[in-house]
């Protein structure tokens, strides 16, 4: 079979997959909001036959791996279930899959099988990680927005409390008065404390979808003086000035350290830019590095240890100047 219609076959089909995929990803949800209602109250959710993303969902929620997306996609606060979000995975694989071989001909200069193969592979690995970046880039994002309000969302807490409400009262105040993501978290806390689940169990939960230390420290003092007692608004005074120093003294250091981060950036991105800029002036020169074949003239090693080498430097300058408080 002549490899050039082989890749042309090979090419109609990828892409005839990722429009069936993209169109049934899109196409009208059949599941009713009781199946969404179900999986907070525990009910049953009823299964269609033929609705193949519920069982996708069902499938990939029962594994471990399942609840850590859930887990992750809640820190986001992506509206996705798990099974949504590995066809995601999927499409994004395979469409890299089509840009990597593509480029790995450009690169070689030939219309190859291995070649287009080979850079198809690469693209479907490295596309299969960009919902996974988009997510954990999201997920910081969030949790710094989170960490700014904090404090101010901890001696609102206090002043409700001191005012004569109580802590869910309080805290239902914050959902209404504060701004989101401190309004939508507080918001699904004091709607698990109204299906039912106990308030060390919600607040468990929140720190779950809000991996922070500071509000790890208000939720412990919180904790503590329910079981032995105290006053409850004194003690979040106290946190919420120790968090706005924790702040300020993060600000500070961040100042201090931009220089390294920018060193790393301008190491990691000068290598990276005057490859592909001389690859798209003089694409004859730079071919020779990524010839495909056996030593001594497989120069494909050369860029693949440049990148480890890029990728170590940049990990090592950023260790250096991350300092934790």
């Amino acid at each position: 079979m002549d490899p050039l219609l082989f890749v042309f076959v090979f090419v109609l089909l990828g892409t005839v997959v990722l429009l069936a995929v993209i169109v049934g990803l899109f196409m009208r949800r059949r599941a009713k909001m009781q199946g969404r209602l179900a999986q907070v109250t525990g009910g049953v959710m009823p299964v269609e036959g033929g609705d193949y993303k519920t069982r996708i969902n069902d499938a990939v929620s029962k594994t471990d791996r399942g609840s850590s997306i859930a887990r992750d996609l809640a820190r986001a606060d992506l509206r996705l279930t798990a099974g949504e979000y590995v066809m995601l995975k999927i499409i994004a694989a395979a469409g890299m899959s089509l840009v990597g071989g593509w480029l790995a001909i450009q690169f070689a200069g030939r219309m190859s099988f291995p070649v287009f193969l080979a850079g198809a592979l690469v693209g479907a690995v490295v596309g299969s990680f960009f919902p996974n970046i988009y997510v954990g880039v999201r997920s910081k994002r969030r949790i710094k927005a989170f960490n700014a309000q904090l404090a101010d969302t901890v001696a609102m807490l206090a002043s409700s409390i001191r005012s004569g409400y109580s802590l869910l009262q309080a805290m239902e105040l914050i959902a209404r008065e504060s701004t989101p993501p401190v309004a939508t978290e507080f918001r699904r806390l004091v709607q698990e404390v109204g299906l039912g689940i106990s308030n060390d169990v919600a607040l468990q939960n929140l720190y779950r979808r809000v991996p922070s230390d500071d509000l790890d420290l208000m939720i412990t003092a919180i904790n503590i003086q329910h079981e032995v007692g105290g006053n409850l608004s004194q003690i979040l005074e106290s946190i919420a000035h120790t968090i706005r120093e924790r702040v300020r003294i993060k600000g500070e250091i961040t100042t201090l350290t931009a220089q390294g981060r920018a060193s790393a950036w301008v190491i990691t991105g000068l290598p990276i830019g005057l490859a592909f800029m001389m690859t798209t002036i003089n694409p004859g020169y730079m071919a020779p590095i990524f010839t495909f074949g056996l030593p001594p003239t497989a120069w494909c090693c050369l860029p693949v240890t440049a990148a480890a080498m890029v990728a170590i430097g940049y990990v090592a300058i950023m260790k250096i100047v991350n300092i934790d408080i």
